[in-house]
């Protein structure tokens, strides 16, 4: 029936416009919600680089340093244990003292000291035992600014410094950049160092080692396991109960929570392998546990889209099962199984609750070298300097942050370009 008054096509037009307002205001609202994801990551990404971005720079202050051995305490400098044993400390005093005056008492001697870094004693021990021939000569160098001075030369004493600094420093530092002898460079400690206490001696160097040892053992387990199950399961798995149990546990494993396969790295790998605590070896077991359902159903995926054609023509012209698979199929197959184990490992790379529960939590100084030595992880690195009370463990945490989203672009973006440069389309 038409409703009274209206005819037929006026009934149609107001039926279409009623749809059409409809569908532009379903459109409204993705636009809205596009929108409001895409501020809410350029929000995020700003906040990140905004606190991150200094770092990459550290603050140097150029002094002249002279090798007393009389207040080194060392009178042989090719005797490694008195160099070990030389008051390093006592020559930064000297050689601030020369650029700045004689302290009027001990506490301006306390803040004058106090503008250096802790770790310019070990920079001048390296050079020494590098240089015996050092022992009597002077020379100048650039040495690492303490934390609280680096914040502020970056901020200028702007409103979010917080840090602790007097004004006599502060004089200090506006004399000595006034006259070029305080000035920001690139921070080559954060990239080439481990962790350490004081936050312009801390780097990710040690943390990158071990993601990257840590990843390795993960790649060489997760990715061959992970072929030759999908390969079995899709070439040569009879189509029974078992398979069909095993192929929804595959599935349920991808939606487990990480920590479960770290309590499940905790009670096997530790307590009973007696694998080593906090090594790159445990975390790329526990991380390969984590990968290998993604790479199981990727490789799946890829063989899947394989034609039967291929496999008719190699069975036809008399290939066995095993030689159609490995010289027709898996040739084929390879550019999704090599896109899945690239996303595999972007998410492994970001993993931390498992890495936290078997003990890649350490406080780690050195740059592991070995599968076996104790290491860090980026992402557990980040958790730890979050948690730290000093104001530039902020831009620290911030900097790693935007080095570890730097490597999950680089793997994402090698995947994409991996499955357009290689995927056949049938």
């Amino acid at each position: 029936m038409t409703e009274p008054g209206k005819s037929t096509t006026e009934i149609i037009r107001a039926s279409l416009a009623r749809r059409h307002r409809a569908e532009r205001r379903f459109r409204a609202y993705g636009i809205t919600a596009v929108s409001f994801a895409v501020l809410s990551v350029v929000v995020l990404l700003a906040d990140i680089v905004g606190k991150g971005h200094g770092a990459f720079r550290q603050t140097y202050l150029r002094l002249p340093v002279t090798y007393d051995g009389a207040l080194l305490g060392v009178t042989d400098a090719a005797d490694a244990h008195q160099v070990e044993r030389g008051d390093f400390q006592a020559l930064i005093r000297a050689a601030v003292q020369r650029r700045l005056g004689e302290p009027a008492s001990r506490a301006e001697r306390r803040e004058q000291v106090a503008l250096v870094s802790d770790g310019a004693a070990y920079q001048l021990l390296a050079r020494l035992r590098a240089d015996p021939g050092l022992l009597g000569a002077s020379e100048t160098l650039w040495l690492a600014a303490d934390d609280d001075i680096d914040t502020w030369f970056k901020t200028r004493g702007g409103e979010e410094f917080t840090g602790r600094i007097s004004e006599r420093q502060i004089g200090w530092m506006n004399d000595l950049a006034e006259r070029g002898d305080a000035e920001l460079r690139f921070n080559r400690t954060f990239f080439t160092s481990g962790d350490s206490r004081e936050p312009e001696q801390a780097g990710i160097g040690g943390a990158v080692m071990g993601t990257l040892l840590t990843l390795v053992v993960t790649l060489l387990l997760s990715f061959p396991l992970g072929v030759a199950a999908a390969i079995y399961l899709e070439e040569f798995a009879p189509q029974n109960r078992w398979t069909d149990f095993i192929e929804v546990n595959i599935n349920n494993l991808a939606a487990v929570p990480s920590i479960i396969f770290g309590l499940l790295g905790l009670a096997v790998f530790i307590n009973f392998f007696e694998v080593p605590r906090s090594a790159p070896v445990l975390g790329g077991l526990v991380l390969a546990l984590i990968t290998l359902p993604t790479v199981i159903v990727a490789s799946r995926a890829a063989i899947k889209a394989v034609p039967p054609s291929i496999r008719e023509a190699a069975l036809g012209v008399g290939a066995s099962q095993m030689q159609m698979v490995l010289g027709h199929v898996l040739p084929l197959a390879m550019p999704g199984m090599l896109t899945g184990a690239i996303i595999g490992m972007a998410h492994a790379l970001g993993e931390t609750a498992p890495l936290l529960m078997i003990g890649m939590v350490a406080f780690i100084v050195d740059v592991p070298q070995g599968f076996t030595e104790p290491a860090t992880v980026l992402p557990v690195q980040i958790f730890l300097w979050a948690d730290s009370p000093e104001r530039a463990f902020v831009e620290k945490t911030s900097g790693a942050i935007m080095v570890l989203l730097a490597f999950l672009v680089v793997m994402n973006g090698l995947a994409v370009l991996l499955r357009k440069r290689l995927e056949r389309r049938w």
